[in-house]
């Protein structure tokens, strides 16, 4: 790890449609069978940025929408590192990982709404609703203990009124 790089501001979107299910996005850069190719929508937050501005913008440039309502921002920063292969090769070599802010946000949309080719270098390739507790062992090892933070914290929102 070169600890002298330092971490990228990120937002991550916790998507709940109205059956509790999460939405989650298989990365179009990585090969279809690998572990981890799972994740929820995030990406970086702009200098000066509010940030939920900033997670309702990423959901529209990875899903195609950003018809949504914030329900809740996690209290806690959460960070990662990078695996030493991807330091140098990930976010142009610039950060040694992320710290991010999390929300959960329900869904006030139809799946037709959902557009992965909304944008010119579509992050995602496919996605699906899946159970909340299926999250962690859908991410790549270095993003698991997170997601296991966001299965357990925000499974009231998995939960259908």
């Amino acid at each position: 790890m070169n600890a002298a790089l330092p971490y990228r501001l990120n937002v991550g979107a916790a998507l709940f449609n109205a059956q509790g299910r999460i939405f989650i996005g298989r990365r179009a850069d990585i090969a279809p069978g690998v572990p981890g190719h799972w994740q929820l929508p995030q990406g970086g937050v702009d200098e000066g940025e509010d940030l939920r501005a900033a997670v309702l913008r990423e959901l529209e440039e990875e899903i195609g929408t950003c018809n949504a309502d914030i329900l809740a921002e996690h209290p806690d920063w959460h960070v990662y590192d990078l695996p030493p292969h991807l330091i140098g090769q990930a976010f142009g070599g610039r950060y040694r990982g992320q710290r991010q802010r999390w929300f959960a946000l329900r869904f006030l949309g139809t799946d037709g709404d959902i557009r992965l080719d909304a944008h010119t270098h579509p992050e995602f390739c496919a996605w699906r609703w899946a159970e909340l507790a299926e999250l962690p062992s859908l991410a790549v090892p270095f993003k698991r203990d997170i997601y296991t933070c966001l299965a357990r914290d925000f499974a009231v929102f998995a939960k259908v009124p």
